[in-house]
């Protein structure tokens, strides 16, 4: 049978299909302060704006009521939205899918609760649309103070488009069925990632690698010799970073010469890339002509970098492409005898010793002088040439999990805008 072909209105929203509603967001929800009450708490999960990220929920762990932070005051409920009010296109947000008797927010998060109305989850998805989170941004940066903010009373006069309750639903099971995807990639590399870290520490902290019997090295009685780290196995040495390493420091070519950051096609970073699990795509695309007259370098794929100050001071990547970066990033690249899985594991697996030593003053940070005199342990040339053979296929699936990921978070990006304007229409009818 020819499906019929639907028909549009003009609204204050746009062109949507007739049997659609417009309303406002403060029709459809609410913002809600209830404060949680610790009386018969003695820990709790604490959420603050940057335990949220990207529709997730980062941190799940307990603390003492009495470390408590003053701003932690809010109760949530499942099919809350959170939604941080600083900065709203850092997509500092989240949907609770899950019992939160035990979790308290930040006052800077908003918690933002649907009536009968509307399908919570479809609201989650209007409100961080790309266009939406823009919109949001501008009107933050509308306002005086310290930083960009909204809240829920600027807000709530936006008109959104609303169809009926089953096809929101509808909607919502189709935008869900590639977040699940997207969840599952995510996870099968998290999974990856620690069989690489406990397999480097199995054989460079513990010393227990496969010998010539393929027994553990030290249990079963390898022999250790001492060292500036302390007993190491014979034949391993320890040496610096800066003495077995070429280290890049970033830079930012001029942002007041706008002819280096148009048309360009050589891949940028910022330091606030580096929070990703892996780098597979630019902040920005600069000129040649913008690195010939700048610090920043280009970096080739397979660097393992870190944030060096600020907000991300600490946080430990790997890039998927060349690029280069700011000036608050310092890039580690491999040479001929030792493999860029072994630096970029070494270095997530050292970084907080080196941060801890190293910080200080008002504003923290390490430098490239502090990277460059990291002692670090450097097995014989056999045992680096087989741990890397096992990490490159790890490594490799990684990879190629991470560009998946991007091109379908692109496709889910392009269609989430057409399905909550009805431009795309998923039949009810097909609903799980």
């Amino acid at each position: 049978m020819k499906m019929k072909k639907p028909k549009f209105k003009q609204t204050e929203t746009g062109m949507l299909p007739e049997d659609w509603e417009v309303n406002t967001i403060g029709n459809v929800c609410k913002s809600i302060s209830q404060t949680y009450n610790f009386k018969d708490e003695y820990q709790i999960i604490f959420l603050n704006t940057g335990d949220i990220s990207n529709g997730q929920v980062l941190k799940k762990s307990y603390m003492d009521i009495k470390n408590l932070p003053g701003q932690a005051k809010k109760r949530i409920k499942i099919n809350d939205i959170l939604f941080s009010e600083i900065r709203p296109i850092n997509k500092r947000y989240a949907f609770i899918d899950f019992d939160a008797n035990e979790f308290v927010v930040s006052t800077k998060l908003m918690v933002i609760r649907c009536n009968n109305i509307i399908y919570p989850k479809f609201l989650y998805y209007l409100l961080t649309e790309i266009k939406m989170l823009r919109y949001f941004q501008m009107l933050a940066e509308s306002r005086s103070g310290t930083f960009p903010q909204i809240t829920f009373d600027i807000i709530k006069t936006i008109q959104i488009p609303i169809p009926n309750l089953n096809e929101q639903r509808t909607i919502v099971r189709f935008i869900e069925n590639i977040d699940n995807k997207l969840i599952l990639i995510q996870k099968q590399n998290h999974t990856l990632e620690s069989i690489g870290q406990v397999l480097f520490k199995h054989w460079f902290v513990e010393f227990e690698f496969p010998n010539e019997k393929g027994k553990p090295y030290k249990s079963s009685g390898g022999e250790m010799v001492d060292s500036e780290l302390g007993m190491i196995p014979k034949g391993w040495k320890v040496s610096k970073i800066g003495k077995e390493f070429e280290t890049i420091l970033g830079g930012t070519p001029s942002t007041t010469n706008k002819s280096y950051w148009e048309n360009g096609n050589v891949a940028w970073i910022n330091s606030g890339e580096i929070n990703k699990f892996r780098i597979t795509e630019p902040t920005a695309y600069i000129t040649k002509e913008a690195v010939d007259n700048s610090a920043t370098k280009l970096m080739p794929k397979g660097t393992t970098v870190l944030a060096i100050t600020g907000a991300t001071l600490g946080q430990v990547s790997r890039i998927e492409i060349d690029t280069c970066a700011n000036q608050s990033v310092i890039g580690i690249i491999e040479n001929k005898d030792i493999s860029s899985e072994y630096i970029y594991l070494l270095i997530k697996h050292r970084i907080i010793g080196l941060i801890s030593h190293q910080t200080g003053g008002a504003q923290q940070h390490i430098n490239k002088k502090n990277v460059n005199e990291l002692d670090i342990l450097l097995p014989d040339d056999s045992r680096m040439l087989k741990f890397k053979k096992m990490m490159s296929s790890i490594f490799k699936n990684i990879s190629i999990n991470c560009f998946e990921s991007q091109n379908l978070s692109q496709i889910r990006d392009s269609l989430l805008p057409r399905l909550m304007s009805g431009k795309i229409r998923v039949p009810v009818e097909v609903r799980a």
